[in-house]
């Protein structure tokens, strides 16, 4: 199937469950029975809140993500941030939020009882990696490995918690993950595991609407989102995610991103 005909049946599709209410997609960094654990209750909050429906869904991996994100299947989507500059080229995703006062740092993890120090211990390794266009928690580890000229082989395991317990079994080495998902994946995982190194900081994933959300709706979603940070409940339900809050975004705070000059999904907008 043709990226266009792959593009009109999403649209299609996202027509008819919009009828419904609006999709919210997240992307796929865990499982998507936790995923719509942590995010079904928020969503449900912001509905009441701004009296627009949404419904919480994903996708089976980060690639089918990106697929999906460019047929414009979602109406809204929580995506990382070299997804934002991506898919707002195409298909016109604009940025509504943030999480407040927040960048991401991506993370390589070991286990806890490995006598590797350092990155270049890491030399013809294999290492676990979410998918290639995972920004913080794959992007930006590779990026670092090849400057530091260490060879190894990237093995794809589809999301962040797939990461951590492949290595906490020893199937690898180390793995890239990004703190926030560390810290909310299994204790008895993470337990097994330390950090070894660290990224710099970059700002951090966008919430953001598909141009055809009416502009008075995304209004009254992001003025239900602030409205999340003064409220106990809402507090409390941005806790469960690790938010401290969430903050008003526009476009250009993702201009560091676009500094980075990556360009691993440009064939997808250019096709």
């Amino acid at each position: 199937m043709t990226i266009r005909i792959l593009m009109m049946v999403s649209l299609l599709f996202s027509a008819v469950v919009s009828a419904q209410g609006l999709t919210f997609g997240v992307v796929p960094q865990q499982s998507a029975k936790k995923l719509a654990a942590k995010w079904s209750p928020v969503l449900q909050y912001i509905s009441d809140a701004s009296g627009v429906d949404i419904h919480f869904t994903t996708a089976k991996n980060i690639p089918e993500f990106e697929k999906r994100l460019l047929a414009g299947e979602y109406d809204l989507a929580y995506m990382n941030p070299y997804h934002y500059i991506v898919f707002h080229e195409k298909p016109g995703y604009e940025a509504v939020a943030k999480q407040k006062n927040k960048q991401i740092k991506g993370i390589v993890v070991v286990r806890k009882g490995s006598t590797i120090q350092s990155l270049s211990e890491l030399q013809d390794a294999q290492l676990a990696f979410p998918s290639p266009a995972a920004f913080a928690a794959s992007i930006l580890p590779r990026a670092q490995l090849a400057k530091d000229n260490i060879a190894f082989t990237p093995r794809y395991v589809s999301s962040h918690d797939s990461v951590y317990l492949n290595v906490s079994k020893g199937f690898f080495p180390a793995g890239g993950g990004v703190l926030r998902t560390f810290n909310n994946t299994s204790p008895k995982v993470r337990e097994q595991l330390k950090v070894l190194w660290t990224t710099q900081p970059y700002t951090s994933h966008a919430i953001a609407a598909h141009p055809r959300v009416a502009k008075e709706k995304v209004q009254k979603i992001l003025q239900a989102m602030l409205q999340m940070n003064d409220d106990p409940q809402g507090i409390a339900l941005l806790k469960t995610l690790n938010f401290k809050g969430l903050e008003e975004a526009t476009n250009d705070r993702w201009d560091d991103i676009r500094g980075l000059n990556i360009h691993l999904l440009e064939h997808m907008i250019e096709e």
